[in-house]
């Protein structure tokens, strides 16, 4: 029985979810593309953040959200989370309270429609490997980080092939300490249960997003000590 019921499942998903997020995509790029001068306003938040909570709700996958209560209002950070599936993009998306830009991967500006929005919207590309591009993404991240708004990046710089929590890069670091900003740690719990990579269709679950404390990294004698510390939180917050 469960494997019949999984079958309609992915049927559901080829056949209606997928074709209907298509739409909400096409939707919210455009849109996006046509307010280019209203990147950081909170009604074109608003619509974007639809888009990603669509992705879970053509799926029925429940969501559960804990800790957003430690995110202060007007408070720019930098956010540094777990890296599971492709879920985990749609789940920040759609529900941490804040405007914030991705720090992504360059190949992602390839897509049609959502690589020309992405730019539109701030979101920053890096292209790893390149010490130029690197130096250029941290002064871009740096060049947004006023007013509230954040950014948010997966340390790992890839997603988890097995589930674990890989090392966690500099970067992001470097970005928080060059401008004295906080931290806070997002850990995602069941995104790979979900799609892991590789696998392209969902399986049901349950997914969480939990935001934990602000963390300091002038807390610490050194950056290696502030990254293992909040690895250590993100690993800690997997499940809560």
């Amino acid at each position: 029985m469960k494997h019949i019921v999984q079958f309609f499942y992915i049927i559901w998903q080829w056949f209606v979810a997928l074709p209907v997020f298509a739409v909400i995509t096409l939707f919210t790029a455009v849109t996006t593309m046509i307010f280019v001068h209203w990147r950081n306003s909170e009604w074109l938040h608003r619509i974007q953040q639809f888009w990603s909570r669509s992705f879970f709700y053509l799926l029925f996958v429940p969501v559960e959200i804990s800790g957003t209560e430690n995110i202060r209002h007007g408070q720019s950070y930098v956010f540094v989370s777990n890296h599971q599936s492709m879920a985990d993009v749609f789940l920040v998306y759609g529900w941490l309270p804040v405007i914030f830009k991705w720090v992504m991967k360059q190949e992602l500006r390839k897509i049609p429609f959502v690589g020309s929005a992405c730019a539109a919207a701030g979101h920053i590309f890096l292209e790893r490997g390149r010490t130029k591009s690197v130096v250029s993404t941290v002064k871009k991240a740096e060049s947004v980080l006023h007013d509230g708004v954040c950014v948010v990046i997966f340390p790992e710089g890839t997603r988890t092939r097995d589930g674990s929590v890989g090392r966690f890069k500099r970067g992001a670091f470097g970005i928080a300490e060059d401008l004295g900003l906080p931290v806070i740690p997002i850990s995602l719990t069941n995104c790979y249960e979900l799609m892991p990579k590789g696998r392209f269709y969902a399986k049901h679950c349950k997914v969480r997003m939990h935001v934990g404390k602000e963390v300091s990294l002038t807390n610490f004698a050194g950056q290696d000590e502030a990254i293992s510390r909040i690895r250590e939180e993100v690993i800690a917050g997997i499940g809560v």
